[in-house]
């Protein structure tokens, strides 16, 4: 508190000149003497405005009453009475205040007591958290603090021969471990060692171009493939595309090659369909494209609103899955070899493969076995091969017997061989699942099981015997919804899948608000301290600005869904995590793509494959298992996420604020959002910056 102005009488000053001081001293005197004349009518005034003023003795032998103290200033006129005298009244005055001190303070403890009884248990356990998420964040400043520099604690860049490193599909490694037969193109992780660095891009890597223009051109430098790889015989689809010094240029039509488009074109025609336009109205929209060549298949389909998921074994080099996941794709490493892929029965409504590279015929039919178990009722598939051309099988015993094998079986396992041209095959899967019961007995592969018939199996074993007969999902793609209406699934449709239809509309109105919000994030000004936000009055980020999104943590597949009703041009790869509940045969039915998967384990694609990675309560199921650390988890994020690419994660506060600790060691910029004043939630947008440097 400050005190009074009024510190002693003007005009002193202190010098060393003798007349100076003399002028001084007459001086004081005369003030002093008008001072004492005034004293009276002084202590009238100054009464109402002290009202402790009695409490004071005064003391006429005070050396000065007014006057200049021992240390050179001049007495406060405020005050009175002799220092003692302000001594015996502050310690009163401190006696007295302890007093009320502790009165306050035993009334305040007795109504404590009171709302305490009277709390509900929520509320305190809302407090406790609250004390928690701040006990997080000062504990991760003080790190800060403690460390140092975060420089410091940043992760090292891996060596430039992992920047097209896949963990778990190590060949050399499977064959070493004993791996053969096909097997050691099989994804492997158990007991695989995690590599906690950053895979840094190729040395000329450049950003992909926006879609459409990226489905056609692509950077050379950004994937691995040799000239030869690009001139080499293989899938029809492959030969689709022209290089040059730094692209890659793909055709759907060619001078030399027929073209995708006519090939498209004859495929609907067997089926008995005008053209591939009306795919969509014969209960078309998902196709699994086995072996797909580059994705030029999916890419010419992609314009009829179907959605092809490209699979194929992992390569080192001029993969097909790398280049097509560049074009913006879907596609994603799978073998045919000796395990179920990671989708559920009854999943995609067409299957492709051209010149694929299986042989169907091994293996006592096992893999036509997964085909018919991943293929929906009244689904295709669709075989093209020179194996099943008339006028070469004839002149081959060996291809005839391979050809025979393959038509017989998929006769017994209720497919309709639709036509057969140049060489192409079309067969149709069964709509009734009592052609399985009216088949000769012993004439063709059991009926699986309950034990072994898993609708949404992980990576098990092959099994030699048909599935999906028992699910209640057995509907024929012809009597489901046209796309896209398939996508908002009726009343009937969601009590398959165990859902309320008020569940899942408040589910689809919740992201519709979110897709909203993120879009308008999605600015590098979210990570900067300018006074402009990116927010509605802002122009909203172009609608291709991202194309290829994961979502770790799909759920019913809400994200996906609102954003392709907000005109984005994207598609989403929806992954179901192993601990969650399983609606992935929803998204599936939706119309959608998707997988299961174990994030603590590494996902089976190449490094910087995705535009948006998106995960919404991901970390608290994670943080439920402690199965891994979040930093594998972030490790493994940064690793499939392209150069300013981003992230957005939406979890409970204390975890997002772990997070947002662990964007330094990833060297992202980041940034905790808040999603209203009353949630628990927060949100943590980030982005990967673009590093050049190269590793050591």
């Amino acid at each position: 508190m400050s005190r009074p102005t009024h510190r002693g009488s003007p005009g002193i000053r202190i010098s060393g000149n003798s007349h100076g001081l003399w002028d001084s001293e007459i001086k004081d005197r005369t003030e002093k003497d008008d001072l004492e004349k005034s004293h009276s009518s002084d202590q009238s005034y100054l009464a109402p405005r002290f009202p402790f003023r009695f409490l004071f003795n005064d003391n006429n032998n005070s050396p000065s009453k007014y006057g200049v103290s021992e240390n050179g200033f001049a007495s406060d006129p405020f005050s009175t009475g002799t220092p003692r005298s302000r001594h015996n009244f502050m310690m009163l005055f401190l006696k007295l205040s302890l007093v009320v001190i502790v009165i306050c303070a035993l009334t305040g403890s007795f109504w404590w007591a009171i709302s305490i009884s009277t709390s509900s248990r929520s509320q305190l356990s809302h407090n406790f958290r609250k004390l928690q998420e701040q006990l997080v964040s000062d504990l991760w400043d003080i790190g800060e603090i403690s460390v140092g520099s975060p420089r410091s604690k940043e992760l090292e860049f891996c060596s430039q021969d992992a920047e097209n490193y896949v963990p778990c599909f190590n060949l050399s490694q499977n064959l070493a471990l004993g791996f053969a037969d096909g097997n050691e193109l099989d994804r492997h992780c158990e007991g695989r060692s995690r590599q906690n660095c950053l895979v840094l891009p190729p040395v000329n890597y450049r950003i992909p171009l926006r879609w459409p223009t990226g489905r056609d051109v692509i950077w050379v430098a950004n994937v691995k493939i040799t000239a030869q790889e690009v001139l080499s015989s293989g899938s029809m689809t492959k030969r689709m595309m022209m290089l040059d010094e730094e692209q890659i240029s793909f055709r759907s039509a060619s001078l030399m090659f027929d073209g995708v488009e006519d090939y498209s074109h004859q495929i609907a025609e067997m089926i008995g369909l005008r053209n591939e336009s009306n795919f969509i109205q014969a209960g078309v929209r998902s196709i699994l494209d086995i072996g797909c060549g580059y994705g030029s298949f999916g890419a010419h389909l992609s314009s009829k609103q179907l959605l092809t998921m490209c699979i194929a074994n992992y390569e080192a080099s001029g993969s097909q899955v790398q280049l097509t996941l560049e074009r913006g794709l879907p596609a994603m490493i799978g073998a045919f070899t000796s395990k179920q892929l990671p989708y559920p029965s009854l999943s995609f409504d067409m299957l492709h493969c051209a010149r694929c590279g299986i042989d169907w015929d091994q293996k006592d039919g096992i893999l036509l076995l997964e085909v018919d178990r991943v293929l929906k009722p009244g689904g295709y598939f669709v075989w093209t091969s020179p194996l099943t051309n008339p006028q070469r099988f004839l002149r081959n015993k060996e291809n005839q017997r391979r050809w025979n094998f393959v038509r017989d079986f998929a006769e017994k396992i209720c497919w309709e061989q639709l036509s057969q041209q140049d060489e192409t095959v079309v067969w149709k899967k069964t709509s009734k699942a009592s052609c399985y019961s009216s088949r000769k007995p012993g004439s063709g592969p059991s009926i699986c099981s309950k034990v072994h018939d898993v609708e949404s199996p992980y990576y098990l074993p092959l099994q030699a015997c048909i599935s999906g007969t028992r699910s209640h999902r057995w509907i024929p793609i012809e009597k489901r919804s046209t796309w896209p209406s398939r996508a908002n699934l009726n009343k009937k449709e969601l009590a398959i899948h165990g859902v309320d239809q008020e569940e899942f509309t408040e589910d689809t109105e919740d992201w519709k608000s979110a897709v909203r919000n993120y879009w308008s994030l999605l600015s590098p000004l979210i990570f900067s301290d300018h006074p402009k936000r990116p927010g509605d009055e802002d122009p909203s980020p172009p609608y291709n600005m991202v194309r290829n999104v994961l979502d770790m943590n799909a759920h019913f597949g809400g994200f996906n869904s609102a954003l392709l009703e907000k005109g984005k041009s994207v598609w989403v790869m929806n992954v179901v995590p192993t601990i969650a509940t399983n609606y992935l045969p929803m998204i599936l039915d939706r119309g959608f793509v998707g997988v299961l998967h174990n994030w603590c384990e590494a996902f089976p694609t190449y490094p910087r494959n995705y535009d948006l990675v998106h995960a919404a309560g991901l970390l608290s199921l994670e943080a439920d298992q402690h199965r891994c650390s979040m930093l594998d988890i972030f490790t493994e994020i940064d690793r499939i996420l392209r150069p300013e690419g981003w992230v957005i994660l939406r979890d409970e506060t204390h975890l997002i604020e772990a997070a947002r600790a662990l964007t330094t060691k990833l060297r992202w910029d980041a940034r905790v959002i808040e999603i209203e004043s009353s949630s628990d939630e927060r949100l943590l947008i980030c982005q990967k910056p673009f590093f050049k440097k190269q590793a050591s």
